[in-house]
């Protein structure tokens, strides 16, 4: 078997509303060896898995895949099935899959869910492998299989800190974005909406308040003026330092960094000259500048605390003992770390609940104090502390006393949340209980934490986890009805999107609003290119959802982002289906009109169903077909026609039409009808020699009224909104110069032409004078078509070509002309094969009184050599 194609859908896709993989996988010889010809592998498939006997497939009861499997299916199903499970087995639940064949045999469409895309496509690889591998009588060994993939896992997690919030967010509808590869840094929400964190660090954590924290020296004395209990210390920066320091203080000491975290570098209960040397040396390594700052301090006697404060209020507290272990009366130290670090919980790093005992020089100093090795045996019930600081990070232990703290200290924890200036902070208190005030016992902040860590506190050793995550998406979301999300409109079609959803978000930028565009050619912010290229895809969502300006977003939704990537969203407040008519048909197995009609359903499936709505276009027979099927949310219908009976219990339900009557775009709801605007007032429709412009602008309209826009604000819009190569780049640019009439526009198939036709008759003069070409990726009987129906509209076509796109060089330019050639109609046809040529060529023929149709790729190069361009007129023409 060989994987052809292996990539993950982002979004509601061709096959599923949901995050899926998809693997376009050849069987080669197996097309011809169904499973039920391969004895046994059934019985192998469970032995190696045995929990895919859960699999209900197709038959709808458990056992009911390896039933499929014994009866026959083929190769693509078995991996599509393993895929699934191999994910399962390595914690992510996921069960949607489905295999399809292609057009081409032996060639199947493998889709199935992922939690984790780099799993997903790594389970996918190893399911192929392993199916392979049954086919041929082999032996397959899971344990490596999983171990490879729980290491891919580990590789991609989120943090425990980082998870925490994404998972709360998750439950509260709120979308989620890593920002930056590699890293923590996540954004929530879209657009204006959107707030940002990097581990437990939000976009709201005071800059001075984390450089607070950073330096213990200036943490405590900004705790110590406001009467927070603190050890004694000071400063040092050389060894006599340190000792004049610890002399001065007295027995024991501790010694830390100046600047630090996660408790690396310290040293605690130093009691002797000597392990005050070893503590000095440890702090200096860890001195992340040039100072060689090191803190000597005061050693407070009591239990080590993270009490753990979001939003200035305490949610969690406790109580943390250093990596340790506790004696059998039989085993060794060694022995007993190993044990411990047996469970499950344990993990390298962040990347579990519990992190792995590693026995460093710190342990054995503790050791050593204790007279003690690793080979000695403690007795049964004796505590053997192995690290002197009692981080997660370390190995240590957490026990969660958050119920248990005097309110007198609470109100200590929130306080100094509000002195340091931190919406997230840790505070390391060392007490010897939590239940009594800290002036009546021994006790003391040693330090406070920006960005500390969640792990203890959802997941502690002993008692009650809290849901930490919660409180920070409650304090970044306090509305608890706000799920982050600005308004998403999407629009699809064969043709028109890029119109409409120029138009569209120009009418929401009249009422007020800052909009992020994506379409063919652009992503703009309020207007202002900060993409170009082809942008109607999900890399056009991506960009415009994280600027932090947008209040709305548009997006221009192509097949071929659907296809490749699927949305790039998970759902939208409208969706508009345009129409659907044939054009690039024959790629990635949409080869009928049917399989497009699908394709494009996307966007209206994709609606949210609660407030949503989908616009659909009532002339398109397929529209109404499939679009009305698939749509969610409530239907607005446009149409040319105000009669049209298809709506009739549409209206008599108090459903919507956008519709032009007697010259006017009107809303017709229920028996009522307002008045829109005069078309031949809207700039696009040309005085109404442009329908295919109209029906852009009642669907703009229809999307408009969908997010509850006044209709002032719509008329405004539509008024406003030119075909000028500033508003619509591209689209039906219109120029006069010197009695010749210049249309410059971007349609490259037969429905875009046929759309225009109207236009180009209404405005046409004398000769009609067409440029055109078209990608080679379209069927040789769609690229004949294309030339036939230009070959009706002009006079003389120059045909020129830029994008083979696997053709050999002028074949798609010669398709085009024949077909041109062939229809019969008396046009002259050139085939030039540069563009900037063919434009020259025609500019040159052109004279008073005729018309220029630029079917161009180039707009922005074809505008500027139209801008003062001056054309033949009569004087000069009878000196010839």
């Amino acid at each position: 078997m060989r994987i052809l194609e292996h990539r993950a859908l982002r979004g509601p896709n061709y096959y599923s509303r949901y995050k899926a993989i998809f693997m376009r996988l050849d069987i080669e010889d197996l097309e011809d060896r169904p499973s039920d010809k391969i004895p046994g592998i059934a019985d192998a498939l469970e032995a190696i898995l045995p929990t895919i006997h859960d699999h209900r497939c197709s038959v709808g009861e458990p056992g009911g895949f390896l039933q499929r499997v014994r009866n026959g299916t083929y190769a693509g199903h078995m991996v599509e099935h393993v895929a699934i499970e191999l994910q399962n087995l390595v914690g992510f639940s996921v069960g949607y899959g489905k295999t399809v064949d292609s057009y081409d045999p032996g060639i199947y469409n493998v889709i199935y869910r992922y939690r984790d895309e780099a799993t997903g496509l790594a389970a996918g690889e190893a399911a192929v492998d392993i199916v392979r591998t049954l086919y041929d009588g082999g032996h397959v060994d899971l344990a490596p299989i999983i171990e490879h993939l729980k290491e891919v896992r580990d590789a991609n997690a989120l943090g425990p800190s980082t998870g925490a919030i994404v998972d709360a967010a998750k439950a509260r509808n709120i979308p989620y974005y890593n920002l930056t590869e590699g890293t923590s840094y996540t954004q929530l929400g879209h657009g204006v909406k959107q707030r940002r964190f990097q581990a437990t660090v939000t976009d709201g954590s005071g800059i001075i308040g984390h450089s607070i924290a950073d330096d213990k020296n200036w943490t405590k004395q900004i705790l110590e003026d406001a009467g927070i209990a603190v050890p004694q210390g000071y400063t040092c920066y050389s060894w006599d330092e340190v000792k004049e320091a610890a002399e001065w203080i007295g027995w024991p000491v501790v010694t830390k960094p100046l600047a630090g975290n996660h408790g690396s570098g310290v040293t605690t209960d130093i009691g002797t000259m000597e392990d005050l040397k070893s503590g000095y040396e440890a702090a200096l390594s860890r001195v992340r500048d040039n100072s060689g700052a090191v803190i000597v301090e005061s050693y407070v006697s009591g239990e080590d605390h993270r009490m753990l404060v979001i939003d200035g209020k305490l949610v969690a507290a406790a109580r943390r003992r250093p990596a340790h272990v506790t004696g059998d009366g039989k085993s060794t130290i060694q022995h007993l770390i190993d044990k411990a670090n047996e469970d499950p919980r344990r993990g390298v790093g962040h990347e579990n609940l519990l992190t792995q005992i590693n026995v460093d020089e710190q342990t054995h100093r503790m050791l050593e104090q204790a007279s003690l090795t690793l080979d000695s045996v403690p007795p049964e019930g004796e505590i053997v502390f192995l690290k002197s600081t009692a981080n997660i990070s370390t190995g240590g232990t957490a026990t969660d006393l958050t119920d248990e703290v005097h309110p007198e200290i609470k109100f200590a924890m929130e306080r100094i949340a509000r002195l340091v200036g931190l919406d997230i902070i840790g505070i390391d208190l060392l007490a010897e209980t939590l239940t009594r005030p800290l002036d009546q016992q021994s006790a003391g902040v040693v330090e406070v934490n920006a960005g500390p860590g969640f792990r203890m506190h959802m997941s502690p050793t002993h008692g009650t986890p809290r849901p930490v995550g919660e409180h920070v998406v409650d304090m970044l979301f306090p509305d608890v009805t706000d799920n982050g999300r600005v308004p998403i409109t999407a629009i699809t079609g064969t043709n028109g999107k890029t119109t409409t959803t120029r138009l569209t978000s120009h009418i929401l930028r009249q009422s007020g609003l800052s909009v992020g565009m994506g379409c063919t050619g652009t992503v703009e912010i309020d207007n202002h290119v900060i993409l170009r290229g082809d942008y109607s895809g999900p890399a056009a969502a991506q960009a415009v959802l994280r600027e932090p300006t947008v209040e709305h977003a548009v997006l221009e939704v192509a097949r071929g982002g659907i296809m490749r990537r699927g949305l790039g969203f998970d759902e939208c407040d409208v969706g508009a289906l345009l129409n659907i008519a044939s054009d690039h048909l024959g790629e990635r197995d949409i080869h009928t009109l049917d399989e497009l009609a699908r394709c494009k359903t996307v966007v209206v499936d994709a609606v949210k169903k609660e407030g949503g709505y989908c616009v659909l276009n009532a002339d398109d027979p397929l529209v109404m077909e499939h679009g009305t099927y698939w749509a969610r949310g409530e239907i607005i219908y446009f149409t040319m026609d105000p009669d049209n009976p298809a709506l009739r219990d549409h209206l008599s339900e108090i459903g919507m039409v956008v519709t032009v009557s007697h010259g006017r775009i009107v809303l017709m709801r229920g028996k009522v009808t307002v008045d829109v605007v005069d078309v031949n007032d809207v700039p696009i429709a040309f005085e109404g020699h442009a329908p295919f412009n109209v029906q852009n602008a009642m669907a703009a309209t229809a999307i408009a009224l969908a997010h509850g826009l006044e209709m002032d604000d719509i008329r405004a819009g539509l008024l406003t909104f030119h075909p000028t190569p500033a508003q619509m780049p591209g689209r039906t640019n219109y120029f006069e110069a010197d009695g010749v009439k210049c249309l410059i526009d971007y349609g490259h198939n037969v429905p875009a032409l046929k759309a225009l036709e109207p236009l180009v008759n209404g405005l046409g003069q004398q000769r009609k004078i067409g440029v055109s070409t078209a990608p080679g990726n379209r069927r040789d009987e769609d690229l004949a078509a294309l030339g036939a129906q230009l070959a009706g509209m002009c006079d003389i076509l120059y045909v020129y070509e830029t994008d083979a796109r696997g053709r050999a060089e002028g074949e798609t330019a010669k398709l085009i002309q024949e077909g041109a050639e062939g229809a019969g109609a008396n046009c002259t046809v050139h085939v030039i094969m540069s563009e900037q040529e063919a434009v020259s060529r025609a500019i040159g023929d052109a004279k008073l009184g005729d018309f220029l149709l630029l079917l161009v790729d180039d707009i922005a190069g074809t505008t500027e050599r139209l801008k003062g361009r001056s054309f033949p007129v009569q004087a000069d023409l009878a000196q010839e």
